[in-house]
C-alpha cells in the first residue's frame, strides 16, 4: 500500500525545531522530511501567503503554519530531464520528455518543468511557466525567468499571439487527404479551433502523420477534436482505442511570436536530433 498522509503544525515560537516537530507529527523520519522537502511536499503558510518550504534550516516565525503532503508514489517518480533548445536569458525554450509535468501539486514539483529547469540551469534565475502540454505529450515549452518576462509573454499565449504547431500519428486518414481539416467543435463547453493537414500517410499500418496548429489551447484540446472526426492518436489512453503499445504521439515542434521583449519575431523549431523516431520523417516538410 502507498504511504500517504497529510500533516499540520503551527509555529510557536521562532526558536522551534520545525523539522522535529514535523517528524513527531508525521512520524517520519528527518531524512525522509528533507526529501519531501527538496521534491516540494512541505508548504509554509505565512499570514495569507503559502509557498513551497525546502530548506532545513529555514528560519520561521510564531505564527506560521507548516503544513506536510507526503505521497510515497509521488516522491518515487523519476523522469528524463528537459533539453535546452534555446536560451534568450529572460526566458528559454525547452524540449519537456514524455512523462514530465506542465506543473506541480501540492504533493510536489520534482517531475514539473519549472523546478526542473531551475535545477538545470543552476545559475539562480527562476522559472515561471507560461503555457502547458499535457504529461503523455512531448515538445517545446517557453520558461520566463522574470516576473516582468512572465507577463509579457503569459500575454501572447493569453491574446493567441502565439502560433502552435504539433506533430500527431493518428490511426486512419482524413476523408479528403489533399485539404486541411478545422474542427471547432467547443471543448469542456470552450470555444475551441483546431487545424489538421496531411503529412504523410502509411497505407500498411493505416496510420497518418498530420501538421497540427492550434488557435485555443483547451485541455486535451488536439486529443479531443482528433478523435471526434475518427482520427485518435496513436498511444492515446484516454481518446484513443485500447491495445496501442506506444507512448502518446503527439509533439509540439514549432513555436512562433513576436517577442514583446525585443520586438523582434522568433521561431523555435525542435531539432530533428530530438524528435521522436516516428516524427522523423516529417523533417524535411516541417
Amino acid at each position: 500500500m502507498t504511504h500517504r498522509l497529510k500533516a499540520q503544525i503551527q509555529i510557536a515560537s521562532p526558536d522551534a525545531d520545525f523539522l522535529a516537530l514535523l517528524s513527531e507529527e508525521s512520524g517520519l523520519s528527518k531524512g525522509r522530511l528533507k526529501h519531501a522537502m527538496a521534491c516540494g511536499a512541505v508548504w509554509l503558510q505565512r499570514s495569507k501567503t503559502a509557498r513551497r518550504l525546502r530548506r532545513g534550516n529555514a528560519k520561521l516565525v510564531a505564527g506560521d503554519a507548516v503544513f506536510l503532503y507526503y505521497n510515497e508514489a509521488v516522491l518515487a517518480e523519476e523522469v528524463e530531464a528537459p533539453t535546452l533548445v534555446a536560451d534568450e536569458r529572460s526566458y528559454s525554450v525547452w524540449f519537456k520528455p514524455y512523462g514530465m509535468l506542465s506543473h506541480g501539486s501540492k504533493w510536489g514539483d520534482h517531475t514539473a518543468i519549472s523546478r526542473t529547469v531551475e535545477k538545470v540551469l543552476n545559475d539562480g534565475r527562476l522559472a515561471f511557466q507560461l503555457h502547458r502540454l499535457d504529461r503523455a505529450a512531448s515538445g517545446l515549452m517557453i520558461l520566463a525567468h522574470n516576473k516582468k518576462a512572465a507577463r509579457a509573454l503569459s500575454s501572447l499565449f493569453r491574446d493567441r499571439a502565439v502560433d502552435k504547431h504539433y506533430l500527431a500519428m493518428t490511426h486512419g486518414r482524413l476523408p479528403t487527404p489533399e485539404v486541411p481539416v478545422v474542427i471547432r467543435t467547443p471543448v469542456e463547453e470552450r470555444q475551441a479551433h483546431t487545424q489538421a493537414s496531411e503529412v504523410y500517410f502509411d497505407e500498411s499500418s493505416r496510420r497518418s502523420l498530420l501538421d497540427v496548429s492550434i488557435e485555443t489551447g483547451r485541455k486535451h484540446q488536439i486529443r479531443v477534436h482528433l478523435s471526434e472526426i475518427g482520427l485518435p492518436i496513436v498511444g492515446d489512453r484516454l481518446f484513443g482505442p485500447e491495445g496501442d503499445s506506444e507512448d502518446l504521439q503527439l509533439l509540439a515542434y514549432r513555436l512562433a511570436f513576436d517577442c514583446p521583449l525585443t520586438q523582434t519575431p522568433k521561431e523555435f523549431l525542435l531539432p530533428a536530433s530530438l524528435r521522436p523516431a516516428w516524427a522523423n520523417q516529417s523533417a524535411s516538410a516541417a
